[in-house]
């Protein structure tokens, strides 16, 4: 089953956290505890992409293989796994989802059936292909871990983030194939296979099967053998058209076929120490493989092939192998069909409306918790605004009185200065005004008795000239009628002096 243990490939820095459902880039961390499945360690290089998960697939609470997932085209980009030890006996057939690809918050730790999911997973099938996507559909759930090729819990490759498109015959093929290679030129070819890493993988075409999961333009496999000093690295693709055989390439010239055109294995899987010789007798077996499925094709329209279709239905899981029963298995199956259909229908109709009652439910749950918050975030606020203003408040004080002193301090200042100025005003007076004012009045006394003086001189000096002007007066006059006189006859003798 698909582990919670997950991680985004599409951003390069993103926050460390715990390995269980954290998102890293590519370059920071892998695959967690199933890096053990990638050659060295370390996972293929250069398929960073937003819509890439990596999803180390669990069951039991043990690593089984790894899986990088896209979202975007909801099928897997690749499946890595070790060399295979198939084991006797069918598989239980469960297809499970990831919860953690839709619902990051899930605390699922591994993958669950598709019906518990919808009541315990968000946004189901928002992020990942769903069984419901492949109903009515000419295309089935193929593997690319097949069941087939598993020794553990075969219930762990029945996950849909390891299945991809295939019809039904494709598949066929491709699981032939897949055991073909493994059995009689990989494994072979790699000591005990405890050193046989493997990669198989889907390139996505255009079309979309209801317009959700895209169907692979082609698969392809890429090996690695890492055993000291015998090791080698090879690669095949697959077309998905129905006349394609299985092709062989260098792993340098797939991993050009691949989007972002990546590193599938740390230094090409020690491509200085590879061994020719040993990659030379895988080519020889591959030939044969395909000059097999070649005859296959050849001979497919020209009989029955009934041993061939009885060794591929052990190697399809059971829906797949149903395709191969006998013709009353047919026609039961044909029977049932629309019961099963209308069973179907019912399931669906009764988990929707389950699943739309818990949503409304939550819903309303979430609604009153909402206000609940919201009400608590309210008055957490206007408490704390309170206590804030209380608080600003108390500090504001030493800085208020603080302020109120230093304006007393200014304005005893500006008052002393005020003192000084004016003291500086008087004693700027000169002190010869200051000894006049005294003086003033000892010099208004002394003053008075020669102003008396003065006045007295000036009414004597006036009277004195009031006489001289009254007798200079009457000495004109007389000497004015004495002229007179004397012109008329009159005799008038005056002395010296000129008085009368």
């Amino acid at each position: 089953m698909g582990t919670a243990r997950w991680l985004a490939l599409g951003s390069l820095f993103a926050l460390a956290g715990l390995l269980e459902g954290r998102l890293v880039g590519e370059e920071e961390a892998g695959f967690g505890e199933c890096d053990k499945f990638f050659y060295a360690g370390t996972p293929p290089a250069g398929l960073a992409a937003d819509s890439h998960v990596k999803i180390c697939q669990r069951a039991e609470g043990a690593e089984r293989f790894a899986t990088l997932y896209s979202t975007r085209d909801r099928i897997p980009v690749y499946s890595a796994f070790r060399a295979p030890r198939p084991a006797p006996g069918g598989a239980e057939q469960r297809w499970l989802v990831e919860p953690q690809i839709d619902d990051p918050n899930s605390n699922l730790e591994e993958a669950i059936n598709e019906a518990e999911a919808i009541t315990s997973v968000n946004s189901l099938g928002s992020k990942q292909a769903l069984n419901t996507d492949y109903l009515d559909s000419d295309y089935q759930r193929g593997q690319l871990y097949p069941f087939s090729l598993s020794s553990d819990v075969q219930v762990a490759t029945f996950t849909l983030t390891n299945s991809a498109p295939m019809t039904q015959s494709f598949q066929e093929r491709w699981y032939v194939n897949l055991h073909s290679l493994m059995d009689r030129a990989l494994t072979p070819q790699c000591g005990s296979g405890e050193d046989l890493y493997i990669l198989t993988g889907t390139v996505p075409s255009d079309y979309r099967v209801k317009d959700k999961v895209a169907a692979p333009e082609f698969v392809w496999l890429a090996a690695c053998c890492a055993v000291p000093g015998g090791g080698w690295a090879m690669g095949f693709v697959k077309h998905t058209r129905d006349s394609d055989i299985i092709e062989d390439v260098m792993v340098k010239d797939l991993q050009k076929l691949l989007p972002f055109n990546p590193q599938l294995f740390q230094n090409n899987c020690g491509e200085t120490e590879q061994d020719t010789e040993k990659m030379k007798k895988i080519l020889e077996v591959v030939n044969q493989i395909q000059d097999e499925e070649r005859m296959v094709q050849s001979q497919k329209n020209s009989s029955p092939l009934s041993s061939t279709r009885s060794k591929r239905s052990t190697l399809l899981p059971p829906e797949a192998s149903e395709g191969s029963s006998s013709f009353l298995g047919k026609l039961m199956a044909f029977i049932a069909t629309p019961f099963i259909k209308l069973f179907q229908l019912i399931y669906y109709l009764v988990v929707a409306i389950l699943k739309n009652i818990v949503y409304l439910l939550w819903c309303v749950t979430k609604q009153v918790i909402n206000g609940i918050e919201s009400c608590l975030y309210r008055l957490g606020s206007a408490t704390i605004s309170y206590f804030m203003a209380i608080g600003e408040e108390l500090v504001s004080i030493p800085w208020k009185v603080l302020k109120v002193v230093a304006k007393v301090i200014r304005a005893l200042l500006r008052i002393l200065c005020c003192l000084l100025k004016a003291i500086c005003r008087v004693l700027s007076i000169p002190v010869r005004v200051l000894v006049d004012v005294a003086t003033f009045p000892v010099y208004t006394m002394g003053a008075i008795p020669i102003v008396c003086k003065d006045i007295a001189l000036g009414l004597g000096g006036t009277v004195s000239l009031l006489f001289d002007t009254a007798f200079g007066t009457l000495g004109g006059l007389f000497q004015v009628v004495f002229s007179v006189c004397k012109r008329i006859g009159y005799k008038v003798t005056f002395d010296n002096s000129g008085e009368l």
